[in-house]
């Protein structure tokens, strides 16, 4: 009988949702993810109690639910509770919640994670916008040559610019100012991509076998940047392929994704399915 590999659940905190991954027999089985905005207002340098309530309730809902698969449970922040100056009390919560260690990664290692999930093999690149950072990596005849994390994402523009297309245009082009040419391939995941990527192909849902490696031109990304901006947040939740609970960032993750194609010289990315979810299992050295 042929023996089945170990069964992982992997718990993505990000700021603007808590994502869950459940791995086994070297694939992905499913992800779901639950919107808890655990950044916002994070201009202020602290994580609202609020905030951290509700975002730790989502995750040790996600954790029971990998206890009910049988499977190995981890979980990993990123920039939001990096950056907040009690970071370290949302970590104690959750541990306290459901006995669940959450391990804050760096910027640097953030990036590694989309990389290493979207592009486990060869030469490419990722952007990955989240609600308050960006990373960019890019790996060039084997090695990794250029990585970066921004503190810059979809909710901090949101809370910083609102919708105006001047305000956001100026902010995103301070923070990508310094970025190189990129070559392709270049991937895109996150939230932002994966918006993108439905509303490209018209569609709702978590459909791999729809939405994996679209592509996303930087001409349909800077019109449909000016189009979300211009519309008020419940004409946006009409869209096809629009989530509800991303409808109100919505417009600045695909204004600061279309800059940074144009910015890096890119034509186009492509949505990858396999994010830093994946990533951190192979990160750990684990699959």
């Amino acid at each position: 009988m042929e023996k089945r590999q170990l069964k992982y659940a992997v718990i993505d905190i990000g700021s603007n949702s808590v994502r869950l991954m459940l791995w086994a027999d070297g694939k992905t089985l499913y992800k779901q993810a639950k919107t808890t905005r655990l950044g916002e207002g994070i201009a202020s340098g602290t994580l609202s109690d609020a905030a951290m309530k509700r975002t730790a309730e989502a995750v040790c809902e996600f954790a029971r639910i990998a206890e009910g698969e049988g499977a190995k449970t981890l979980a990993f922040a990123t920039a939001a509770v990096r950056n907040a100056s009690n970071g370290a009390t949302f970590c104690s919560l959750v541990h306290a919640l459901c006995g669940l260690k959450v391990d804050v990664v760096s910027g640097e290692d953030e990036a590694d994670l989309g990389f290493f999930g979207a592009v486990p093999k060869g030469d490419g690149g990722i952007i990955d916008i989240g609600g308050a950072s960006t990373e960019i990596c890019v790996r060039q005849n084997g090695k990794i040559c250029f990585r970066v994390s921004l503190p810059i994402g979809c909710v901090r523009l949101l809370d910083a610019c609102g919708d105006d297309d001047v305000l956001l245009r100026g902010k995103v082009a301070a923070a990508i100012s310094e970025l190189p040419r990129l070559s392709p391939p270049v991937y895109a995941v996150g939230g932002t991509a994966y918006l993108m990527a439905c509303l490209r192909r018209g569609t709702g849902g978590y459909r791999e076998d729809v939405l994996q490696h679209t592509e996303l031109p930087a001409s349909w990304l800077d019109e449909v940047a000016g189009k979300l901006i211009k519309m008020s947040v419940e004409e946006r939740k009409l869209l096809a392929g629009m989530e509800s609970s991303r409808a109100d960032i919505s417009a600045c993750g695909a204004r600061l994704l279309a800059e940074i194609l144009k910015n890096t010289g890119l034509r186009e990315v492509f949505f990858s399915c396999s994010d830093n979810l994946e990533g951190y299992l192979i990160k750990r050295g684990l699959v």
